[in-house]
């Protein structure tokens, strides 16, 4: 299983639902419309968007 991290190509934001959907091997396009359909509701959602972004490492860079 791929590592989690956001891809250098196919990002529309910041690449956080494409990671995600690699990560778990599901459609991008499919973590994406689910991903617009819960930000729809109440919650902290755009918090852990915005968590994830500063999280997740870019393809290609590792964390020391």
């Amino acid at each position: 299983m791929k590592s989690l991290a956001r891809p250098r190509s196919g990002r529309l934001l910041a690449g956080v639902c494409a990671g995600i959907a690699d990560r778990l091997g599901w459609s991008r396009f499919l973590v994406r419309v689910v991903w617009v359909l819960l930000s729809l509701f109440p919650g902290p959602l755009w918090i852990a968007y915005v968590l994830l972004w500063i999280l997740m490492p870019s393809e290609g860079r590792r964390r020391r």
